[in-house]
């Protein structure tokens, strides 16, 4: 009579399974956006890095050929939301061969360098979050008057980069929404 009265006492109730997925679920919404967010900050640091390298390897032909050297728009088609490799456009030899730089792998922006006598400009762009809207990052260095090159990529000023695009000689977003996430 007592096997009948004691009821077992293994596994777990429904109200406990469906309280751990909704916990789950919870912790999932929170997660999730910050991933992505993290995703997208991520991708964008690619362009701030690659226009620091390309402005170290600028200044380093300065100082050893006494000028600056021009590359158009590499890789030629612009960027989306996946890497595509990177090609010089302007050739072998000259461009970013000739300043002797050259990202590891692929990547998602799209680089160019004006040089204009003592002034060049770096600029990158590319539409990481795949929402038609281009990220612009740029850094401008302008000539002992004040002269900048005009950077190639539309939505960097040859007044500087940072929101107020007032800044030179330094790496930073050409725009005020650039290097923002969207989610």
């Amino acid at each position: 009579m007592s096997r009948l009265i004691h009821k077992s006492k293994k596994g777990f109730t429904l109200i406990e399974l469906m309280i751990v997925v909704a916990i789950i679920g919870i912790l999932a919404a929170i997660a999730i956006p910050n991933f992505l967010r993290f995703q997208l900050k991520s991708k964008s640091s690619e362009g701030k890095v690659n226009i620091a390298a390309i402005r170290t390897a600028e200044e380093s032909y300065l100082a050893e050929f006494g000028n600056y050297v021009g590359a158009g728009d590499s890789p030629a088609t612009c960027c989306g939301a996946a890497k595509v490799a990177f090609v010089n456009a302007d050739g072998a030899g000259a461009g970013f061969d000739q300043l002797g730089w050259s990202p590891e792998g692929q990547v998602f922006f799209q680089y160019a360098v004006v040089a204009s006598g003592n002034a060049y400009s770096v600029s990158a762009q590319a539409d990481i979050d795949a929402n038609s809207t281009y990220q612009g990052w740029g850094y401008v260095h302008p000539d002992g008057t004040g002269t900048a090159a005009t950077p190639s990529h539309s939505m960097c000023a040859d007044t500087g980069v940072g929101p107020a695009q007032d800044q030179f000689n330094t790496v930073g977003p050409c725009d005020s929404t650039s290097g923002q996430s969207k989610f």
